[in-house]
């Protein structure tokens, strides 16, 4: 019996413990791939989901905007001295005749100031009033705020000779169009 004693425990102890260490081994080592790939998979699709509900949110703006940007363009494709003119127009009903007139509107022809160095259409309209201060600048408000792609390019304001409540104002615009 003192033959097989060495085999026995070779064979029958060590070979077995060392087999079942070697399968507790590559157990533990596959968990291991398993729980970091799990935590990598969960970080990505939590970036995923912040990224998605993002991108959901701007779409929910943009929609939410769309109508602004179609009347935007619309009034972007309109001719220029004409708008400028009627809201002029509807303006001046709101304002006190006493007040404010409209000496000169004229278009130069070509583009200057800013759109001469820009590639986007634009023409300059330059318009002159006289009136008193408060009217002027409502009257400039109102036009700015219905036609905001109008900029300003140029602006002078002088004392009228003949009253000294009324100003002679001159404007030029630059119209951003399409």
């Amino acid at each position: 019996m003192h033959h097989y004693r060495q085999a026995i425990i070779i064979f029958g102890i060590v070979l077995p413990a060392l087999v079942g260490a070697g399968l507790i081994g590559a157990g533990l080592y596959v968990k291991s791939k398993m729980v970091s790939s799990m935590n990598s998979k969960t970080t990505d699709y939590a970036t995923y989901e912040q990224s998605r509900n993002a991108g959901l949110e701007i779409e929910a703006t943009v929609n939410r905007q769309r109508p602004h940007v179609e009347r935007w363009t619309k009034q972007l494709a309109e001719e220029t001295s004409s708008v400028v003119t009627s809201n002029l127009r509807e303006i001046s009903e709101h304002l006190p005749p006493k007040e404010i007139q409209m000496t000169a509107f004229e278009r130069p022809s070509g583009t200057g100031g800013f759109g001469s160095i820009s590639a986007q259409r634009s023409s300059q309209i330059r318009i002159a009033f006289r009136g008193t201060y408060r009217t002027l600048q409502r009257n400039f408000l109102e036009l700015e705020t219905r036609m905001p792609q109008l900029q300003l390019q140029e602006f002078k304001i002088d004392p009228s000779t003949g009253i000294s409540a009324l100003l002679n104002c001159q404007v030029t615009y630059t119209a951003w169009e399409n």
